[in-house]
């Protein structure tokens, strides 16, 4: 390759790009053009001109026509973090460029979050942390805080979702003797089956399930699905876990739905994000907020840094890619 222009910040790089990640890059062209200062129009161009391959990730500008007519020769747009959608255009689709995202790193990240906090929170966890502090004890004891103690055995978890994360998450139930549903329109239900989980509708996946995760993308079909009328369809002792987008939610009706009954909540995600302060869901005493961390956080980053390190080397000998994008599924895609 002649050129590979890294069009991220130099903060962002700095999270997900490690040294050995960098060097392996730049063994792969004769130039790894490099931004020293946060990006501007300008700097964007003249780092993308003449570049056969760009780096993209948060925060980076969106690719369009001004900035592609500076790069005629660019095949492939590697984007190191999650959705593509900041940064693909019209133009760039209307090129034929190829495009990598880092989803199924963020999404692994996000299926591992996903399934302790299943464990956790059938566990009880919280609220045997709490009660420890006051000297409380569980073994060998009956109350109410056992009796809601419950293992990843025997119960049902209900998968809204099949994308990355979904199928990511779907895999690592496969390790424990529990009902797997599913509802996402866009898998068949021998599809399903093949994922470990027996494809239902909404209804009937809220209405059955033990644990409810969220886990589809934001799109204008998910918004407020978990509203008025699935809230209420679900198990008064049920557990909601939010690692999606915060308005795949609707919180007033959350909010109403907490005030019958004991359902507990798990969001990563809020909407708006973060909530204010003094917002209810900071308070309520049956919501955790986790603060947006399910994905990759700290040395999770450097995980991506490696991935597009992969990818630029597949890309370069000829092998498939393991992260394409097709773009004609975008609509679809979180």
């Amino acid at each position: 390759m002649n050129k590979i222009a890294m069009l991220l910040n130099p903060a962002v790089r700095s999270r997900v790009f490690a040294a050995a990640a960098l060097e392996r890059m730049s063994r792969l062209a004769n130039e790894l053009a490099v931004p020293a200062e946060p990006l501007s129009p300008e700097g964007s161009a003249a780092l993308i001109r003449g570049a056969e391959a760009a780096v993209t990730s948060w925060m980076s500008p969106q690719l369009n026509e001004e900035l592609l007519d500076e790069a005629p020769d660019l095949k492939i747009v590697l984007h190191a973090a999650g959705s593509v959608k900041p940064v693909v255009s019209e133009a760039l689709q209307a090129r034929g460029i190829r495009v990598v995202s880092a989803a199924s790193v963020l999404s692994r990240g996000v299926a591992e979050t996903a399934l302790g906090l299943t464990i956790v929170s059938l566990k009880n966890i919280w609220d045997i942390a709490d009660r420890t502090r006051d000297g409380d004890w569980w073994n060998n004891r009956a109350d109410e805080t056992r009796s809601r103690i419950r293992e990843l055995f025997g119960v049902t978890i209900g998968c809204i979702g099949a994308g990355q994360a979904g199928r990511r998450y779907l895999e690592l139930l496969r390790h424990f003797r529990v009902d797997v549903l599913l509802y996402d329109p866009t898998v068949s239900a021998e599809q399903a089956v093949r994922l470990g989980a027996r494809s239902v509708s909404l209804e009937e996946l809220v209405a059955a399930s033990d644990v409810v995760t969220v886990l589809a993308p934001e799109i204008p079909a998910t918004y407020h699905m978990i509203n008025e009328r699935t809230l209420s369809a679900m198990k008064d002792d049920a557990i909601l876990i939010n690692l999606a987008r915060g308005s795949l939610v609707d919180e007033q009706a959350l909010r109403r739905r907490l005030e019958r009954g004991s359902l507990r909540v798990i969001l990563d995600v809020t909407d708006p994000e973060p909530p204010p302060s003094g917002h209810w869901l900071r308070t309520h005493p049956r919501v955790i907020l986790t603060g947006h961390i399910a994905g990759a956080v700290n040395n999770g980053l450097l995980a991506i840094g490696d991935f597009i390190a992969d990818e630029l080397e597949r890309y370069r000998s000829g092998e498939a890619l393991t992260g394409e994008v097709d773009l004609l599924r975008l609509h679809l895609l979180a």
